[in-house]
This record gives C-alpha cells, structure tokens and sequence, in this order.
C-alpha cells in the first residue's frame, strides 16, 4: 500500500492555522527560533512542513491541528487594551471573548481610550490578509474633537498629513498618512466627524487632529470593511456567514473593471446611521442573515 501524499504548506501558515497567533506573529516565531520541524529548530520563512505528517514544535508545545475558525465582534468599551496580556496590568480585551471556548486574537488595535468595533479571530490567514496596507480595508469612525478645525485644516487630512511613525517620542521619524474621508456628523463647540481612513498607524486619528492643532476628545470605531458596528459595548456575537464570505471578499484582488466600479461605488454618497449614546450603530437596511445571537459576557 502506498503512503499518503504529502502536502506541505508553508509553517506561518500551519502555525496561524492552529490558532496560537496570526500569520505575521507566526513569521516572527520563526526567525526568532521558537519553532521545531521533526526535532530540528527552524528559522527561515519559506520552510514548508505536512501538517499531516511532521511534529511543530512552538515554544516546546506540540500543534494539534487547524483549529475550527471563529470570527466574534466585539464593541470594545475605553479602558481596555487590544492585546492578550498587558506588562503594565491592565485590563485587556481578552475578557469579553472568554466564553467563546477557543482562543482568538484582534485583528488591528484600538488604543486604551478608543472604543468601538473590534473583529477577534482564530483565522490568522484572513486577519494576516485584512491588516495588508495593500489591502485597503475602509475603517470608519465617529471622532470628538475638541474645538472647531478650519475647513482648510480638514482639507489638509483629506490629502494627507505628515505625522509622527510609532509611540510618541520614539524619533521614528515622520509618515505621510493616506488620504482619509472626513464629515462633519454633528456640529458644535466640540463638534463630531466621521473619518474614513484605510490604513491603521498607531494613534494615526489622534495625531492626524494634533497636527493641524486639535485634541481629539472621543474615538468610537463604527464599521470595518463590510461590517458595521450593532453590539453594545462590552457585548460580543458571532458574524454570520455571509458577513464573514464579505470580509473575505473585501481582501480578494480585484480585477481592473471591478475596481473601477467599486471606485464609482465610493465615491457616491453613503448613508450610514448615526449613534453617538449606547456606542450601537447599525446601517439602514443591512441584512444579517442568520446572524447568531450575542455571547455572554461576564
């Protein structure tokens, strides 16, 4: 009788597969010799290995294969970190996700005083593929800000603004951010915007409003590609299929024609509801079809 076939496949993916971190932190567990093939550390990136067949090693624990994959939305509140574990104690997102009964990781980040929609998965290829810049994935926030910027200051951020690259203070130099779509939502003394931005540079809202002279006083992310925030905060559901097939669908290359068209799409007004109460938003119309009912949380 003869053997099975083998199927190697690249190790980040394998690792990200099995739903210990994403592909991209899977590529650093490599090169920094955390990962063992049949006994033998390995440091280079495009080793393949069967998952069928080898033994993966990470940290010394053993792989048990791909795990089902999971995809939750959480309505982060402020006051929480987007990472599994804080050196400074701080209380981090994990909490809302640990009745899932699997582990999952952000996909992206919110600072410790934004809030809003947050994608958790075990998916790394998918969560690998949306944070891509190539990929362009539309966040959309509603933002505070304090004091009235000036039309021509707004048009600035429309272009694109040079502002800090890393933690402030880390003399990373400077970056010019991508152009971003900005409305005004609600006006006043400290009036509400709704910024569009595809990209995610840290503290890239905050620093966008500092550099043309303004403090941004709240940040509630709302929508995440295909996804629109419908969860109050702290509270967690499943995405449904066909929310997670437009995810999907939303990282796919596109082809000349259909870029062109979704080009003319963008650029037509869209309506979106507004909330700036509870931190729920929910877009006129949208289907969630079979959409599971929220998980509890403590």
């Amino acid at each position: 009788m003869s053997e099975p076939i083998s199927n190697p496949v690249r190790l980040q993916k394998i690792i990200a597969q099995a739903g210990i971190v994403s592909r991209r932190k899977a590529e650093e567990l490599i090169l920094d010799g955390r990962v063992q093939v049949n006994g033998q550390t390995v440091t280079e990136l495009g080793t393949k290995a069967d998952p069928e067949r080898d033994h993966i090693r990470v940290d010394g624990k053993l792989l048990h294969g791909a795990q089902q994959h999971r995809y939750l939305m959480l309505n982060k509140p402020k006051g929480y970190v987007t990472t599994a574990s804080d050196p400074e104690g701080r209380p981090t997102v994990m909490k809302f996700v640990e009745r899932a009964g699997v582990r999952v990781f952000p996909v992206g980040r919110l600072d410790y005083q934004s809030e809003g929609l947050l994608l958790m998965t075990n998916d790394g290829e998918l969560a690998n593929a949306l944070t891509r810049a190539a990929a362009k994935v539309e966040k959309v926030y509603l933002v505070k800000v304090s004091g009235k910027p000036s039309e021509a200051g707004l048009d600035q951020l429309r272009s694109g603004v040079m502002i800090e690259r890393g933690q402030p203070g880390s003399r990373e130099g400077r970056v010019m951010t991508a152009p971003a779509e900005i409305k005004l939502m609600r006006n006043g003394e400290n009036p509400w915007y709704e910024v569009t931005l595809v990209e995610g540079r840290n503290r890239e809202i905050r620093k966008m409003f500092e550099e043309i002279g303004h403090h941004v006083e709240k940040i509630r992310r709302v929508g995440y590609g295909p996804l629109v925030l419908d969860v109050t905060p702290g509270e967690v559901r499943e995405l449904s299929l066909d929310e997670v097939e437009a995810l999907r669908k939303a990282v796919r290359p596109k082809s000349g024609k259909a870029a062109k068209a979704k080009g003319a799409i963008a650029a037509a007004p869209k309506k979106r509801s507004r909330g700036f109460g509870d931190g729920r938003m929910a877009k006129k119309g949208t289907r969630h079809v079979s959409r599971p009912a929220p998980l509890k949380t403590k």
